[in-house]
């Protein structure tokens, strides 16, 4: 059981990629600290994985703006209101030099990672502001600030959220809706099946700490920026990074 049991009683929260990897690890910890929970996937484990952790789903393809309207209305219904959105849905695309880097993989991750999270974030803000009240947690990357080779669409991406982030979390700030951004360096998750052995094996070799992080790590603080007792810091951006990060 958490010790922080009850922390998020009473408190709802929509997650993307909420079936596995840190989206699920995310979910399983709010709703064992008292929370509601509606998960967003469109893995063929979403079922499966919601019946698993006794919460609402959603099959939804955030890079579809109408499905992401339409989802936002489902787990609505379903939650009755939405104070927390955790946005780790995501993709890497291609693992190739920048030259050689496939368009239709480029737009694929764009789509998914920066105008996916936009479409969440578009879509359920309003539903904070109405309530005064609001978390989101935009999971970005250690990529995003430093960058890492033959990864320029991920990179890219999750520099733009960190962007989008600083950006939303002053228009809501003092507006009772608090945003910020994770940036984690490499995790243990299913997310590294999309990636050959060699890149996985780089993005370690760059971590001071000598491994990978595991999921429950960057959950934990994921589920401290979704909670009430971050109330001050907004717009800005917490790492999980095992010393990788400079800035």
């Amino acid at each position: 059981m958490s010790i922080y049991a009850g922390r998020f009683a009473g408190r709802t929260a929509v997650i993307t990629g909420g079936a596995s990897g840190l989206g699920h690890a995310v979910a399983e910890r709010i709703i064992a600290e008292g929370g509601q929970v509606s998960i967003w996937d469109m893995t063929a484990g979403l079922e499966e994985a919601a019946e698993r952790l006794g919460c609402h789903g959603v099959g939804v393809d955030v890079s579809d703006a109408d499905a992401v309207a339409a989802a936002a209305s489902e787990s609505l219904a379903a939650l009755g209101k939405i104070d927390v959105l955790v946005c780790s849905a995501g993709i890497t695309g291609a693992t190739v030099p920048v030259h050689e880097f496939p368009i239709d993989s480029w737009l694929k991750v764009v789509n998914v990672n920066l105008n996916g999270l936009f479409y969440c974030n578009r879509a359920i803000v309003p539903h904070m502001l109405a309530a005064g009240y609001g978390r989101i947690v935009n999971v970005a990357s250690v990529a995003g600030k430093e960058g890492n080779p033959n990864a320029s669409a991920y990179s890219a991406t999750k520099a733009g959220v960190l962007g989008f982030t600083k950006s939303v979390g002053k228009e809501l700030a003092g507006k009772g809706v608090i945003a910020n951004a994770l940036t984690p360096a490499t995790f243990e998750s299913p997310i590294l099946a999309q990636l050959p052995q060699s890149q996985v094996d780089y993005m370690r070799s760059k971590i001071p700490m000598g491994r990978l992080g595991e999921v429950h790590e960057s959950a934990a603080m994921v589920c401290f920026m979704a909670s009430e007792e971050c109330s001050f810091t907004t717009a800005s951006t917490f790492d999980t990074s095992g010393g990788r990060t400079t800035y």
